[in-house]
């Protein structure tokens, strides 16, 4: 099987590009545009192996897609190319609008394409996998986990975007019958991580003795799991799951921000406190407490009853997950 990722680069889908190209299930090609959250760092295990390629270029450029397509003789596509910070889809949206709904078409009609010659029977064996998040299902205060089943309530431009392209993701599979599938993921976490997202940006925070800024009151309770568990889950969706459905991909770790806030403190001090000559270190001292994020979401939570149905299930405990992320920055950092 040959796979096709866009915005292999990225956090998540470096995870996932790296699992696939190990794993020898094919030639393996990686379509990004190296944005600001791309790092080809992340693919350093990977990148002289035969069965990987990179190609720069914009997921907007629907020639060079529909190129690439019949180049590599493409068997499945797995779209995770997005912007994803909730703060920069505040300020800019229209750089969401362009990127995650534009970009989803483009792709997808290059897709379509692609299949147009295809006989019925083999283009029933082909994937369509969109990768998305649990924030389409919006704010769950005082409701049960989200269902794949639960109606989308997005509440920021972000999520907006990325509920949008869901829905054409659907669209095309029930009208042009492309085989798609869609995962929802938790909250991902884990080392390489852009420092925009909430770990890092806490970790190196702390590393530089800066102000660690929580939202509000810092309640907002989110779910996470470790970013090679998710790779894990949505290699395990393209392998078995139903053509035309989607799964949530959560290890259901439901944390407040500043509880996991302190944890990470706490941690980085059980790290660092033998290594320096500062005592105490008292890193929750940083905490500064700023205004709210407009329309800010209390809480996501995701029922995985359906993917662990396909034999799925997290491997890395939070703890564990977390105290790898914090000792493989602090020896980035040369702590």
């Amino acid at each position: 099987m040959n796979i096709l990722v866009t915005g292999g680069a990225g956090f998540i889908a470096s995870a996932i590009v790296r699992q696939l190209v190990q794993s020898q299930r094919g030639l393996v090609v990686n379509v990004d545009k190296l944005t600001y959250a791309s790092d080809l760092e992340r693919l350093k295990d990977v990148e002289n192996k035969s069965n990987y390629h990179f190609v720069k270029a914009d997921i907007c450029d629907q020639a060079t897609l529909g190129n690439l397509l019949k180049t590599y003789q493409i068997d499945a596509v797995i779209h995770a190319a997005a912007e994803t910070h909730v703060d920069n889809s505040i300020q800019s949206p229209d750089i969401f609008l362009n990127n995650n709904v534009v970009g989803t078409y483009r792709i997808l009609e290059a897709v379509r394409a692609y299949l147009e010659d295809w006989p019925s029977e083999k283009k029933k064996e082909f994937r369509f996998l969109q990768i998305s998040t649990d924030e389409v299902y919006g704010d769950l205060l005082g409701l049960d986990k989200a269902k794949e089943t639960s109606p989308y309530k997005p509440s920021s431009p972000y999520s907006a975007s990325k509920a949008a392209a869901d829905h054409f993701v659907t669209s095309w599979g029930r009208t042009y019958k492309i085989p798609t599938l869609i995962t929802h993921s938790a909250n991902n976490y884990g080392f390489s991580q852009n420092k925009e997202k909430l770990i890092p940006k806490v970790i190196s925070s702390i590393l530089e003795q800066q102000a660690i800024p929580v939202f509000g009151s810092g309640r907002q309770v989110r779910d996470w799991i470790h970013v090679e568990d998710n790779a894990r889950g949505v290699i395990m969706v393209l392998d078995k799951g139903i053509s035309g459905e989607s799964y949530n991909i959560s290890a259901e770790n439901e944390v407040e921000n500043l509880n996991l806030i302190n944890l990470l403190c706490d941690l980085v001090d059980e790290y660092i406190k033998p290594l320096i000559n500062i005592e105490p270190f008292l890193t929750r001292q940083l905490i500064e407490h700023v205004k709210d994020r407009p329309g800010h979401d209390i809480r996501y939570a995701m029922d995985s009853s359906k993917v662990l149905k396909l034999g799925w299930e997290p491997k890395i405990s939070f703890q564990e997950g977390l105290e790898i992320t914090v000792a493989s920055a602090l020896k980035k950092e040369k702590f």
